[in-house]
């Protein structure tokens, strides 16, 4: 399938909706979607951190888990309802579970994380971003961040602005130059960026 082709049927509907209920006309979305390869798992928490955020960023929401239609929340509703968060089997059924560390062999199907410590780093995450938050938060960095080699610098950067920072790939310049010569190119697209902020 086209997924511009998918994406304007999408944006179509849903304008349509829109301009019907505010009496008004345009488009829907800003902007035109961009499509981004998540190379590797700090692309992939970057990414995921990032949209989970988006509610706090647009001040529609305090904290994650108020965020009214986030994955985050599901998996926080879910979490505080299991005997054992980071047991697969107890995470939210039609989401990806979460089921280990990025360092070990995983036998199943599922994000290479434990969900308590994605849990952790969306809300220190949150924290950076909010503007006026009083209070001390640790200093000592989420330990997801040093098994994926990212820099504290980098991420709250990066959770505020994954979209405009990349064009089509994600992830640490060694991925990004083995995607390329599998694709066939004969230049490297966004290798600075993905140098400077997945080292």
């Amino acid at each position: 399938m086209d997924i511009s082709w998918f994406m304007r049927v999408v944006n179509e509907g849903i304008a349509r909706q829109a301009n019907a209920e505010d009496e008004c006309t345009g488009r829907f979305w800003k902007g035109r979607f961009k499509s981004q390869s998540l190379l590797d798992e700090a692309a992939l928490i970057a990414a995921m951190a990032y949209v989970d955020l988006n509610p706090v960023r647009a001040k529609m929401a305090r904290t994650p888990e108020a965020s009214a239609h986030t994955s985050f929340r599901k998996r926080i509703q879910q979490a505080l309802s299991a005997h054992a968060p980071n047991h697969p089997q107890q995470q939210v059924k039609g989401l990806l579970p979460f089921i280990g560390n990025p360092r070990a062999e995983m036998p199943k199907k599922g994000l290479p994380f434990k969900l308590t410590d994605y849990l952790e780093l969306v809300d220190w995450s949150g924290r950076i971003i909010r503007e006026g938050k009083r209070g001390a938060i640790d200093q000592s960095m989420p330990p997801i961040l040093e098994r994926l080699n990212i820099e504290p610098d980098h991420w709250g950067y990066l959770i505020n602005h994954f979209e405009s920072q990349f064009k089509s790939f994600v992830g640490t310049a060694f991925k990004l130059k083995q995607v390329c010569q599998s694709l066939g190119y004969q230049r490297t697209p966004g290798i600075k960026s993905c140098e400077y902020y997945f080292p």
